[in-house]
């Protein structure tokens, strides 16, 4: 279970520029800004698991690993390519995507989330 809920503080998070070419970026409304901590995991691992931080703005992007996660506040809209699926977050609110899935974040308040990945051949 998470230490974190809804609203909480989650400390310093370090400014994550939109440069992995495997995640393929695209800005599509905005200057969103990224922020994010890897708390357990990370390169070389096939778990992970932190924190990320997102401005408003949209941007469409491939997951890198299936991730369950879940808003602490903020709001966005999760736009699911592959099916056309439109899923509204707010806090307490959780979702699952797939590892290759390619999603559009439109993000109408700055969002902090809490997430678990993983990616069976390492991240």
């Amino acid at each position: 279970m998470s230490k974190y809920k809804p609203g909480d503080d989650v400390g310093p998070l370090e400014y994550w520029p939109f440069d992995a070419p495997e995640s393929d970026y695209v800005i599509t409304h905005g200057a969103p800004k990224i922020y994010g901590r890897i708390d357990v995991g990370g390169p070389g691992h096939t778990t992970r698991c932190g924190i990320w931080r997102c401005t408003k703005g949209a941007f469409e992007c491939t997951e890198q690993g299936d991730e369950l996660m879940t808003v602490l506040f903020g709001r966005c809209r999760l736009i699911q390519h592959d099916t056309g699926k439109t899923i509204d977050l707010g806090p307490g609110d959780t979702v699952f995507v797939y590892d290759g899935k390619r999603v559009t974040w439109d993000v109408s308040e700055d969002i902090t989330k809490v997430f678990f990945g993983h990616k069976a051949d390492g991240y």
